[in-house]
C-alpha cells in the first residue's frame, strides 16, 4: 500500500473520522481538498465523480505492490478495513459483545445523527422546503446526542468504550464539533464531553481537527 491520498474537507466529519483512523495508525498520506461548498461543490464535477460516483466524501485511494488502484469511499468501511490490514493499535475490542457495542455507537452517530444535518440534506431543507436548516440540524443533534449520552453509559471507562479508543469514539469528536456549529446546548452530556476531553488530549486526534487540515478557513 502505497501513496495514500484522501480526498477530504477539513469540516467534513466523516473525512475528520478517517483522518483520525490514518493518524492513529501512524500512516502517512497526501490530503486533495475537495470543497464541498465553492463552485456549487467541487465534489460534483466530472473529475471527482469519476473517484467516488457517489459524489460524497471521504475516499481514500492507493496503489498496490502490483500496481493497481484501490479506492473506498464511506468512513466506516474505510476505517474497518484500516483495521483490518493495520491491526495495531486496533479500532475495534478484541471482546465480540464490546466489538459490536462500538459499532452500535457509530452507527448511532454515523446512520442517526450526520445523514440528517449533512450539507445536501440541508441545502434540501432551506432551499427546497424554505425551512429553518439551522434548526433542522440542531434538532436531530439533540436527538442523537441524548440517545448516545445514554447509551454509552453501560461501557463507559476512559473511551465510549472501555479504556482504548475505538469507533465510537472515532465518530464522537467530529459530531460534537458539529452540533456546536448547529448551537446545540451540549452541557446536558457530561460523558460524551468527558470523552471528547481524553480523544482531544491524544495526538492523532489533535492533528486531525478541522482547523489544522490544510483547506481549514479561518473563523
Amino acid at each position: 500500500m502505497t501513496g495514500l491520498r484522501l480526498y477530504s474537507y477539513w469540516r467534513s466529519s466523516a473525512s475528520w473520522r478517517v483522518r483520525i483512523g490514518l493518524h492513529l495508525k501512524g500512516l502517512k498520506f497526501d490530503y486533495v481538498p475537495v470543497h464541498l461548498v465553492k463552485d456549487g461543490g467541487e465534489q460534483n464535477s466530472a473529475a471527482y465523480r469519476a473517484v467516488n460516483p457517489m459524489r460524497t466524501l471521504p475516499t481514500l485511494e492507493w496503489t498496490e505492490a502490483d500496481g493497481s488502484v484501490r479506492r473506498l469511499s464511506q468512513s466506516l468501511p474505510v476505517l474497518e478495513y484500516l483495521d483490518e490490514r493495520f491491526p495495531t493499535p486496533a479500532l475495534l475490542p478484541a471482546d465480540a459483545f464490546l466489538r459490536a457495542k462500538s459499532r452500535m455507537l457509530a452507527e448511532m452517530v454515523n446512520s442517526g445523527i450526520q445523514p440528517l444535518q449533512n450539507l445536501s440534506v440541508m441545502q434540501h431543507v432551506k432551499q427546497a422546503l424554505d425551512a429553518d436548516d439551522k434548526a433542522w440540524s440542531a434538532y436531530w443533534n439533540t436527538r442523537g446526542l441524548e440517545a448516545l449520552e445514554a447509551a454509552v453509559q453501560s461501557t463507559v471507562g476512559r473511551f465510549c468504550v472501555g479504556d482504548a479508543v475505538s469507533l465510537a469514539d472515532v465518530c464522537l469528536v467530529p459530531q460534537l464539533y458539529g452540533a456546536r456549529r448547529f448551537g446545540v446546548d451540549l452541557s446536558p452530556y457530561p460523558t460524551l464531553l468527558r470523552i471528547e476531553a481524553e480523544c482531544q488530549a491524544l495526538p492523532a486526534f489533535q492533528a486531525a481537527q478541522a482547523d489544522r487540515q490544510p483547506d481549514a478557513v479561518p473563523a
